[in-house]
């Protein structure tokens, strides 16, 4: 198992009339935000169970699907990533990987490639090692926007172990972003805050709502009562 047998099974089932949907969906076009990203044409899944099939590879094979021109082909690297780190339960490997992501953090340049895949190599790493969690300080100072959609998004594995500083801080830092799709990210964030401690996020939203751009509002409240959610629209 290789990545060039990897690259052979994506193309063998690469799909032309998908890659054109994708790559407008995705957002390829001259100026958008994934200007010249190429699709195979590959549904998420079906590049997950190309991805469970394969046995673990070295990170210079890794290296040559990250390198590939092939969105499929980036996100199966990534995945890759995720599968090792998950499996290992050596400290040295999973620093290793930790660190190896993040070396190739922009090659993840789209938001499926980060959504999907950062909390599962970045969240879980620091989960642990709270003394390292500069490093998604460092990656929203960024000006590359995946990087910083990347630090935000990664938070999703705090949250779950309703540890809420680092979502907080960041969705501060980051909350007045021009681009839309960190307005969804940070309000998506500050949504499954809420849906651990309402209070929390209510606390948020009192300080900033009236302030933040509609969009992240939009995301953050979602599932709060109808009241509610007028009360915050209308501050």
């Amino acid at each position: 198992m290789n990545a060039e047998f990897i690259l052979q099974e994506l193309f063998s089932i690469a799909d032309p009339e998908k890659a054109k949907f994708l790559s407008g969906y995705f957002k390829t076009g001259k100026g958008q935000y994934a200007e010249g990203d190429v699709f195979l044409g590959i549904a998420t899944p079906v590049t997950r169970d190309i991805v469970k099939k394969s046995s673990s590879l070295p990170f210079p094979e890794i290296q040559i699907l990250l390198d590939s021109i092939f969105h499929e082909a980036r996100l199966a690297g990534f995945l890759l990533l995720a599968k090792q780190f998950k499996k290992s339960k050596e400290e040295k490997e999973r620093k290793a990987i930790f660190d190896f992501y993040l070396k190739n953090a922009q090659k993840a340049n789209n938001w499926d490639l980060v959504d999907v895949t950062c909390r599962d190599v970045i969240g879980l790493y620091l989960l642990d090692h709270k003394e390292s969690r500069g490093a998604l300080y460092h990656l929203a100072g960024s000006a590359n926007l995946w990087e910083q959609r990347m630090a935000i998004v990664s938070t999703w594995t705090f949250i779950k172990h309703r540890q809420f500083d680092d979502t907080l801080s960041l969705a501060e830092k980051l909350l007045f972003h021009p681009h839309d799709l960190m307005h969804k990210a940070v309000g998506w964030m500050l949504r499954e805050v809420g849906k651990k401690d309402r209070g929390v996020l209510v606390d948020f939203l009192e300080r900033y709502s009236s302030d933040m751009p509609r969009t992240a509002l939009r995301y953050a409240i979602e599932h709060l009562d109808p009241e509610e959610r007028a009360y915050f629209m209308k501050k």
